[in-house]
């Protein structure tokens, strides 16, 4: 089967890996535009694109898919089925429309529920217990295709969005796999979603990350690892940015002021929320290294009393 991968980052590397391995051919390669990052503004490339150039595939680039040339180039290449993962761009009608077998996309939620760019994260944000990937057929609309396969995992207590991000991955290759087995066999059996019960899981700011202090401290810790790696928890102490990477929670039945440092042991930063104690055992600094509480307070001072994400500013 002659397939057009589309996909940018590390999440969508497992998908076309899996595919080369089992020897499917890859027409071409789809990814975003290489960009500037960090504060050298060095230019970077796309995983997806270093797997396609170390196996000799060929490479587009496109800004948007838009242009006339981009769908002349896709109707060219002749594709049976086009795979997207992760990719950035809404495919146009046009496109979707060129191969046989369709376009077929490998979501990180179980639609309906979490559409859109950030499910991962949002799944441990709103503090569920279990997620899993979808396959599905792709429409005009933001992940709103008939489903294929499913493949349900739950998610840990402490697991970050970083680790299920890692985890989802893998599934999300082994599901395309048999979804594109089902599909040359012709085994597929689609299965609308039910938009009613669709929900939303929006692209991330670094001001998401901003602890409120005034939610409950599962709240707070589920926030934590929603944004590991990035845009990161964060706070501020005495006019200096806190992340804060590792917590627990202390449930208690006194009532604390939201943000007061309550405790200070020499691992452990507690911290009055709305309902029990968040306790801080990770914490990076501005300008500092990323440390535990133990390590950090070996050498500084955290002073009970002192109140969390006073200054707004910062």
């Amino acid at each position: 089967m002659k397939i057009i991968f589309m996909g940018t980052p590390d999440f969508a590397v497992p998908c076309l890996e899996a595919l080369i391995d089992e020897k499917h051919e890859i027409v071409a390669v789809f990814t975003q535009p290489d960009k500037p990052k960090g504060r050298g503004k060095k230019i970077v490339t796309p995983p997806v694109k270093d797997v396609a150039i170390r196996e000799g595939i060929t490479v587009y680039q496109p800004s948007n898919l838009k242009a006339d040339d981009t769908l002349e180039t896709i109707r060219a290449l002749k594709p049976d089925l086009i795979v997207v993962v992760a990719y950035g761009h809404i495919l146009t009608k046009d496109i979707l429309e060129v191969p046989p077998f369709g376009s077929i996309n490998v979501h990180a939620s179980l639609l309906p529920k979490y559409r859109g760019a950030a499910p991962i994260n949002w799944v441990i944000i709103n503090g569920e217990s279990k997620t899993g990937v979808t396959t599905m057929y792709m429409d005009v609309g933001l992940d709103t295709g008939d489903m294929i396969l499913k493949e349900e995992t739950l998610i840990g207590a402490d697991e970050t969005a970083g680790e299920l991000h890692n985890r989802l991955s893998g599934l999300g290759a082994d599901l395309l796999t048999k979804t594109i087995d089902l599909i040359e066999v012709g085994g597929i059996e689609r299965e609308p979603q039910n938009h009613e019960e669709a929900t939303y899981a929006p692209i991330m700011g670094k001001e998401l990350g901003r602890i409120d202090w005034s939610q409950d401290a599962k709240q707070i810790k589920n926030l934590i690892r929603g944004t590991i790696p990035w845009p990161g928890a964060y706070t501020t102490y005495e006019n200096k940015v806190m992340k804060i990477f590792s917590s627990r929670i202390e449930e208690t039945d006194i009532n604390y002021t939201a943000g007061e440092i309550v405790e200070v042991t020499k691992d452990e930063i507690y911290v009055g929320t709305s309902k029990n104690l968040l306790v801080i055992q990770e914490i990076q600094f501005s300008g500092g290294k990323r440390m535990l509480v133990k390590d950090y307070l070996v050498g500084n001072n955290i002073e009970k009393g002192n109140k969390l994400g006073e200054n707004k500013d910062c």
